[in-house]
């Protein structure tokens, strides 16, 4: 282990070699960031996780370079044995069972917070880094106040937000009593190889089924490549414990806007259809959704219906001093629309 500089010291300032934990490696944002990391640093000792049988394609493009070990975020056990059995300088930890997923409440916690304390209980003992990846679900579908901020309200409305609080909840106690530890709390991000809401939006527009409702909503997505720069500034860059950033795209921008955006690059005008709709059924929606106790439905019609945005200048403040220019959702949304239609 690395005991020449301070232990938040990032990779430009450490003058050794960096042994790099890395979880969530098949996902959007592990795989992008993990790409970028060996394209930048190809001299780190990198050891990643995956589920035990996961596909082997989902990670294939990542061997030789790095050591790949089979285990589940939640055996807990089994992860503790882990831990204290190798030797990290920095662990990232990017891998979690997200939101609308077919997993018990037991399940959540055990991948979502009990192995994140397990995380913080060896870089407690090692004296290493952590780099958490969280959520603006913090704040639930619809932050209490806009544009949200690091100090507004938590709001657990789903199992996934309420993990995500309870982890980040175990990391700030911890940094009290020495821990370096930052949070990186990203919107919905849009990338190549989504398939989430962004993609979905497309597929709907494209399809001319995506409802619209009769009011200006404003949502908030992230670019990939804005997610990725910061996990690579806070690899590079030495940072104080605690630091807790937003990141998602430069503004806002209004649901019409986008939908309209789509509409013109997969059917060459602006989007029309027969589904616009008052707000009173967007709202009955939800009141069956969550009647139901549909956590992906009630979030769904909760997306789409209501405001959403974030306070990311804390975030850009640090990267455009880096010289990163900032990303707008228009026209970089065209990442994903390229991808639903395979160009």
């Amino acid at each position: 282990m690395c005991t020449t500089h301070a232990p938040n010291a990032g990779i430009g300032s450490r003058g050794c070699l960096l042994k790099l934990l890395i979880t969530g490696i098949t996902g959007l944002v592990g795989s992008n960031v993990l790409r970028k990391i060996l394209e930048l640093y190809p001299e780190l000792e990198i050891t990643a996780l995956v589920r035990p049988h996961t596909v082997r394609s989902r990670f294939q493009e990542f061997n030789p370079a790095i050591r790949i070990v089979e285990l589940d975020l939640g055996d807990t056990s089994g992860l503790k044995e882990f831990l204290f059995t190798n030797d990290f300088d920095t662990i990232l930890h990017i891998g979690a069972i997200r939101g609308g997923r077919k997993f018990s409440k037991q399940d959540y916690l055990k991948s979502n917070v009990y192995s994140t304390e397990q995380m913080v209980e060896y870089c407690m003992a090692k004296d290493a880094r952590l780099i958490f990846c969280s959520s603006v679900g913090v704040f639930g579908a619809i932050p209490v106040e806009l544009p949200a901020n690091n100090q507004t309200e938590k709001n657990p409305d789903n199992y996934y937000h309420y993990t995500k609080i309870e982890a980040e909840k175990i990391i700030n106690k911890n940094i009290l009593y020495g821990l370096q530890a930052a949070i990186v709390r990203p919107s919905i991000t849009y990338g190549k190889g989504d398939h989430g809401f962004p993609f979905q939006l497309v597929k709907m527009v494209k399809r001319r089924y995506f409802p619209m409702i009769n009011k200006r909503v404003w949502i908030h997505l992230c670019h990939i490549d804005a997610l990725v720069r910061v996990f690579i500034w806070l690899l590079d860059k030495p940072w104080k414990s605690g630091l807790t950033l937003i990141v998602a795209d430069k503004e806002p921008i209004q649901l019409q806007a986008l939908v309209d955006f789509i509409s013109r690059q997969v059917h060459g005008k602006n989007y029309s259809t027969h589904l616009r709709f008052d707000r009173l059924f967007f709202s009955l929606g939800e009141r069956i959704a969550r009647f139901l106790k549909n956590e992906l439905w009630i979030s769904r019609f909760e997306l789409i219906s209501k405001s959403w945005f974030y306070n990311v200048h804390p975030y850009y403040d640090r990267m455009e001093t880096e010289g990163y220019s900032p990303h707008y959702t228009i026209p970089e949304f065209k990442i994903t629309i390229e991808d639903y239609l395979g160009k």
